[in-house]
């Protein structure tokens, strides 16, 4: 964060005696120093109200708190109906010192994958900020946003949602340039109910966008093509299947060292593309960054020769060797489609040996959680899997669901049960897909697997 007067940082929120100058906005009080400014969170495990005063004592210049604090004078503290709200205000504020071109992502599946293949194509036209990790929220993007400077030329912005109402904040902080969404999916069921209320949220990216801005999305979801957007914006389709898309990608060959198509845009003719990995959904991902880079005038040969520099993060699709056997490490999250496209890329990945999967339980699909598990269990089955090891209670269906369908399947009580079985399942030639969602630890089975010598 570059230095800001607490007048501009806090405007529309409060003020501070002085208006000291701010060099970080913090919510953890082990992170307050001198001239930084706490934000008291109340979340499930802590109070941040309760270290206000140990933030103060570190040289923090002011606190914003939702009420009182004893021990905190009153010229030391900003009063606010909601800190979180309060942050996204403060990263509206800090935003509007800067002006990059500046890109927003949202989707039920996909984001982050998008948002890497965008830094990789705006990286290639100068300095580009990226939303790190998963940070996509009330407080992830605002700390994304404070980290703009007069040197950023691009930037691109991650957003996620648990509900209506939240994209629309964190887009009108942000006032992105452009927009992508990636598809409409079944995430967050268990919270909106239903996908056309799932659609509603994901739209109010446009918010945040300015006339004449692009909204670039796929044209092989269902929703996509014909939701109503806003009149003014652009809508852009980029698909695979889709022969209407304003970006397609044809000649698809996929293969372990990565992905090789042909662009197909209607605006800029045909172009070569390379990507370092496989699937379908990979490409579509990567032909939205393409496109909306092309639609807010950058260069398409450069575009789309930039596409090849995209990297893997945390253990999303990352393929790697251990004694032989091929292990794609997709245990970051998951959702029935993310499982779908994850399953396809086990069915499609040259194998000498057995092609083995562990999935372990989704998360957030209220009632349809025993049917969507129940569909992976098929899918498993038509994809060709040898082994299907599952993990967690609603896994359990994935388990009945493939069995019934005659596939080799067994059910782990736990991570390490599971590690046991595939040390002494695996042998070289063999594919490993390894994929549940993130708050089923899995990546501790891989920990596990690649102690084990065969």
């Amino acid at each position: 964060m570059q230095p800001i007067r607490s007048s501009i940082l806090l405007r529309g929120l409060g003020e501070l005696p002085g208006d000291p100058e701010i060099t970080a906005v913090v919510t953890d009080s082990r992170a307050a120093a001198p001239g930084s400014l706490f934000v008291c969170i109340r979340g499930e495990r802590a109070d941040g109200h309760d270290f206000a005063e140990r933030a103060l004592a570190a040289g923090a210049a002011g606190i914003v708190a939702q009420h009182e604090v004893p021990g905190v004078e009153p010229g030391r503290r900003v009063l606010t109906a909601d800190p979180l709200d309060a942050m996204i205000a403060m990263g509206a504020n800090y935003r509007g010192q800067y002006h990059p071109l500046l890109v927003g992502v949202t989707g039920s599946v996909g984001k982050t994958t998008t948002k890497e293949f965008c830094h990789a194509v705006f990286s290639a036209f100068g300095k580009t900020l990226k939303t790190e990790g998963n940070q996509n929220n009330e407080i992830g993007m605002p700390n994304t946003l404070f980290r703009l400077d007069a040197e950023t030329r691009y930037a691109v912005i991650e957003m996620g949602m648990q509900g209506l109402g939240e994209i629309e904040k964190l887009t009108r902080a942000a006032r992105p340039d452009g927009a992508i969404i990636t598809c409409i999916g079944r995430s967050h069921l268990e919270q909106l109910g239903t996908r056309e209320n799932i659609l509603r949220a994901k739209l109010e990216i446009c918010d945040g966008l300015p006339d004449g801005a692009p909204l670039v999305v796929s044209g092989d979801d269902d929703y996509l093509p014909g939701a109503a957007i806003r009149p003014g914006l652009r809508k852009v389709l980029f698909a695979v299947d889709n022969e209407d898309a304003d970006v397609r990608a044809c000649e698809v060959d996929s293969r372990p060292e990565g992905t090789h198509f042909v662009i197909r845009d209607r605006e800029h003719g045909e172009l070569p593309a390379f990507i370092p990995a496989m699937g379908l959904h990979t490409v579509r991902d990567a032909l939205s960054a393409y496109a909306l880079a092309t639609r807010l005038g950058l260069s398409p040969e450069k575009a789309a020769a930039a596409l090849a520099d995209y990297q893997t993060t945390g253990h999303r699709q990352h393929v790697v060797e251990h004694e032989g056997v091929t292990v794609i490490e997709d245990c970051y999250n998951a959702n029935p489609d993310s499982m779908r496209a994850a399953l396809l890329t086990l069915r499609d990945f040259p194998a000498r040996g057995r092609r083995v999967a562990v999935l372990g339980d989704m998360f957030e699909l209220g009632a349809i959680a025993g049917q969507a598990h129940a569909e992976v269990g098929m899918l498993a089955a038509a994809c060709g899997v040898d082994l299907l090891v599952t993990v967690g209670e609603f896994a359990r269906a994935a388990h009945r669901a493939a069995l019934s369908e005659g596939v080799d399947a067994r059910h782990c009580a736990g991570r390490e049960e599971a590690v046991d079985l595939l040390t002494e399942y695996c042998r070289a030639g063999d594919v490993l897909l390894v994929k549940a969602s993130h708050g089923m630890a899995f990546e501790k089975i891989l920990e596990g697997f690649y102690t084990q010598n065969f």
